[in-house]
């Protein structure tokens, strides 16, 4: 088998690297690059509802409140679908480690763009950060997953603790960049979100050394022919889709409600027409079809999940600005600053969570991946329930206390930790050797799937009270939560052998 097959699997070296923290060392150069990546994309992205919001008379875009949300949603969405392309270059093109590097190359770029204070460039920005992360994102944790053997009992436990340096970095910048964005300067603010990624630019090329082989070939290069075609066909599309817009902006018909809901369309297909081109690879064996099937199962719980947890920047973002008190023992904060206490959450438990995986697996006793999937999609789904009554404490204009919005990403986070790194792990364990990272775009594109879903149901706050709102989909949620356990065993039995 090549050595760039191999890497694909994820099947890594067979030794037993202990020299961070029990986990292969080259974990520690991921954790650090991965900190200053998400750094720059969670301060941009707590600005961004804020700014959209914000009238232009004080520096924003003056967006009414619903076509923000749907915005914010798309935006989302796109960012995580363009984690399916991402993983073919480095499937097929370039191998994880390049297109890692390449992708913050231009995610680096976009933010400094963002930074320019122009309404016309802002979109330019944006589209480049999606472009840039969709190659870094899905690569980045396909070269954590080569560090471990398969069996390895420490690969979600490692999971766990790359997931914790998400949220590390998720944490540090709403209290920088949102602090400098809302009460500095909106571009400041994201000029600063770019200095994050210089930093982890420089720290992933300085300890690549340190990957060994992990990501370094791609697992199945394309041919010429093939680069040639999908080099056409990318073109294609892309000449069709600006096209289109530019006839729409010339007639004066265009508005950026077709952005939202052709993206959403495109969100929502995309993974139907994905799997069922995967499964009909004549490459693959009965076991890898089966393995695949399972895996739709926890697409599908996934989505559900991202679609209210990623609205932590949409609709709650706009919850904390506008109805809740932003004092607390006497010192007023910027409203951004709530969007460090689910990662500071993640900091703190993480570890917790990661200990008690691997003493479980030890004992044979750790749960399997559907009943962590079922308990994440059941107190996702709470989380949104306790919003609703926090709703309801808000009417008349009171502005309600923190504790609030504390108490819902406190349950939220609980649920992120059952679901979201396991979904990872359970990801490089179920793909088939030949699409490992499309596998994990995949996982992504659940929640380009989810974000894309809430880009449509957003548009709900102009109609529905905030109460039904919240309580509408919590009750979705749970309702899954309760079909995902019920069909545990069917699940189990798809997986084939892995937990």
């Amino acid at each position: 088998m090549a050595q760039g097959t191999m890497v694909g699997l994820g099947e890594g070296p067979t030794g037993q690297d202990e020299a961070f923290l029990g986990h292969p060392r080259g974990l520690a150069t991921l954790f650090m690059t991965e900190l200053w990546e998400r750094f720059s994309f969670y301060g941009m992205r707590g600005l961004l509802t804020l700014f959209l919001v914000t009238p232009a008379s004080r520096g924003g875009m003056g967006l009414d409140t619903a076509t923000a949300l749907g915005v914010y949603s798309v935006y989302n969405s796109l960012i995580y679908m363009l984690s399916m392309p991402g993983g073919w270059l480095a499937d097929r093109l370039w191998g994880a480690r390049t297109t890692v590097l390449i992708g913050g190359v231009v995610i680096t770029a976009g933010h400094f763009v963002l930074a320019i204070p122009q309404t016309t460039t802002f979109y330019l920005g944006l589209a480049l950060i999606a472009v840039g992360t969709g190659m870094l994102k899905p690569n980045v944790s396909s070269i954590v997953g080569a560090l471990y053997a398969k069996d390895d009992l420490r690969r979600d436990g490692g999971f766990t603790l790359f997931y914790m340096s998400i949220n590390l970095g998720a944490f540090l910048a709403p209290l920088v960049i949102g602090t400098v964005g809302q009460r500095v300067n909106w571009h400041l603010g994201f000029s600063l979100a770019g200095v994050g990624m210089c930093l982890g630019l420089a720290q992933y090329v300085r300890g690549a050394r340190h990957l060994g082989a992990a990501g370094l070939l791609p697992a199945r290069p394309a041919a010429p022919a093939e680069r040639r075609r999908a080099l056409r066909l990318a073109g294609l599309w892309g000449g069709l889709a600006v096209s289109a817009f530019g006839v729409d902006a010339g007639l004066g018909t265009f508005s950026i409600h077709q952005v939202v809901n052709l993206l959403a369309t495109v969100g929502v297909l995309l993974p139907v027409l994905y799997f069922a081109r995967m499964r009909r690879d004549r490459g693959l064996t009965a076991q890898d079809r089966a393995r695949i099937g399972a895996y739709v199962w926890f697409f599908v719980a996934a989505a559900v999940f991202w679609m209210i947890y990623d609205q932590t920047g949409s609709t709650l973002t706009v919850f904390a600005t506008t109805q809740t008190d932003l004092s607390a023992f006497g010192f007023r904060f910027p409203s951004s600053w709530f969007q460090s206490v689910n990662p500071l959450l993640i900091v703190v438990l993480a570890p917790v969570f990661a200990w008690i995986w691997q003493s479980l697996a030890r004992r044979g006793r750790e749960p399997g991946t559907p009943g962590k999937f079922a308990t994440g999609l059941l107190l996702i789904g709470l989380s949104f329930g306790v919003m609703g009554l926090a709703s309801i404490a808000a009417r008349g204009g009171t502005l309600v206390s923190p504790l609030w919005l504390v108490s819902v990403y406190l349950i939220q986070t609980l649920g992120e930790l059952f679901l979201s790194p396991v979904g990872l792990s359970v990801t490089t364990k179920l793909a088939p050797a030949k699409f490992v990272s499309q596998m994990l775009g995949l996982w992504f594109l659940a929640s380009a799937t989810g974000d894309a879903v809430a880009g449509w149901t957003t548009q709900l706050t102009r109609v529905m009270s905030q109460n039904a709102y919240f309580c509408t989909q919590g009750g979705l949620a749970v309702l899954c939560a309760v079909a995902f356990s019920l069909a545990a065993g069917r699940i189990r039995a798809l997986m084939r052998g892995v937990n």
